[in-house]
């Protein structure tokens, strides 16, 4: 597998490599991946079939400035900014394998995940766990949280881990969500969420070692990214679809 840490000009760009990379994958023009990227600014990304309405505080984003996006994965509503971590892997699917199929594939990155992030922790953290179906957690409290989107050969999953994010902002902008992992308890997300308080480079690392993502990949697919960005991602008919 290669990495790549590419932190493109915008939002919409940073969305629509992740899209481009799996359908790369997929047309055989490429490997697995494992990419990372962390925003230079806040907005938020309301998941797949999510309703901007309904998840997310509108009249407050607009007074701030703060854009709204849509991705191509499911699960829920999030607030991206500086002190966030995002990362893709692009993996492929093999016939009786562990990504076969959402629920296996859930649990076998997750593990995987898990167990990365706990070796990046300056000490031992036998509290960390995988809660709900792909939120990584110390004790009670979130710190990533992750969704997939598949193909017939390749899937991606891709999520967000946060380091130094200002939380105060997540609730400010987004109201409770409509669905919510039983182990919330219906909390607010000061209290439901939480920094891990670690380096970016720690976890990348981490992360590349439990992947075995050891080479890093000299070749990205930037016109397609901009064309997708600009016909896709940058756009009302997306963003807005629901």
């Amino acid at each position: 597998m290669k990495w790549i840490d590419l932190t493109l000009g915008s939002p919409a760009e940073n969305l629509a490599a992740d899209e481009v990379l799996l359908d790369e994958c997929e047309a055989g023009n490429r490997g697995e991946m494992l990419r990372f990227w962390e925003p230079h600014e806040p907005f938020v990304v309301v998941g797949y079939a999510n309703r901007i309405a309904t998840e997310v505080n509108v009249a407050r984003c607009e007074a701030k400035g703060i854009p709204i996006y849509r991705r191509c994965s499911g699960g829920g509503t999030v607030v991206q900014g500086p002190g966030c971590l995002n990362y893709a892997l692009i993996l492929q699917i093999s016939p009786g394998g562990p990504l076969e199929n959402i629920a296996t594939a859930n649990q076998f990155i997750m593990r995987q995940n898990r167990a990365a992030i706990e070796s990046a922790l300056p000490m031992p953290h036998s509290a960390i766990a995988v809660r709900g179906h792909t939120d990584l957690a110390i004790g009670d409290r979130k710190v990533s949280g992750n969704s997939q989107r598949r193909r017939k050969q390749f899937l991606l999953f891709h999520g967000t881990f946060l380091l130094h994010f200002d939380l105060a902002l997540i609730g400010e902008l987004l109201p409770l969500p409509s669905k919510q992992p039983d182990y919330r308890e219906d909390r607010n997300h000061g209290d439901f969420l939480a920094n891990l308080n670690i380096s970016a480079n720690r976890v990348k690392d981490a992360l590349k070692q439990s992947w075995k993502a050891l080479e890093e990949s000299n070749s990205f697919p930037e016109a397609s990214v901009r064309k997708l960005a600009a016909e896709k991602y940058s756009t009302e008919a997306w963003n807005r679809k629901f």
